[in-house]
């Protein structure tokens, strides 16, 4: 039933979105040479590999410099990049993801394989679902990059500490996975970013 209701949703929302996706394409591109695009290969469900679609918020190139994004001031990050993020807007070509099947509306926030190879047998069970837009983890954790800034090694605070919690939400999501609880998630995350 959840394939449905993601189906209706992602098309629903691309329609209703196109202008403002358009529009933020466009700034994306006018500030910063690149495209107004990121694709970055992330695990899905099973295991299997796929690539994300974001909005770019940072400057081309900057991943080399690795993986996680820290604080409020990471130099990597545009101007249009800190506002897109932000307010999560950099996340809306994921409905494209979504009406492609490789994503859910809901469910695990999908990761890059770097730190699923650190996951235990347990943590691996995030991977019997379909990874999604947004998650208990994603409310919980909207501050993770200022979290990350204050860290004196992000890197480690981000395996130690925030992964597994983000885990431990997440089973909160598989354990129930249901309707009432996928439209619980969207209700939350609406009003967090509200």
């Amino acid at each position: 039933m959840t394939r449905l209701f993601d189906i209706l949703f992602s098309f629903a929302g691309l329609v209703v979105l196109s202008p403002i996706l358009l529009v933020v394409y466009i700034l994306i591109r006018t500030e910063s040479p690149g495209g107004g695009f990121y694709r970055q290969q992330r695990v899905g469900k099973d295991g299997k590999m796929f690539r994300l679609l974001k909005f770019r918020s940072m400057r081309t190139g900057s991943d080399k410099q690795g993986l996680i994004t820290v604080g409020g001031h990471d130099s990597r990050i545009t101007r249009i990049g800190y506002f897109i993020r932000r307010y999560k807007i950099d996340e809306l070509p994921q409905l494209l993801n979504v009406l492609k099947g490789d994503m859910s509306l809901v469910g695990p926030r999908p990761e890059v394989k770097k730190y699923v190879d650190m996951y235990t047998a347990e943590q691996r069970r995030v991977l019997s679902v379909k990874p999604g837009i947004t998650d208990y983890a994603s409310i919980e954790y909207a501050d993770e990059n200022e979290i990350l800034g204050r860290a004196d090694d992000p890197d480690k605070a981000y395996v130690e500490q925030i992964m597994p919690d983000k885990i431990r939400l997440n089973m909160r999501y598989i354990e129930n996975h249901n309707s009432r609880e996928y439209f619980k998630i969207i209700f939350l995350t609406i009003k967090k970013i509200i």
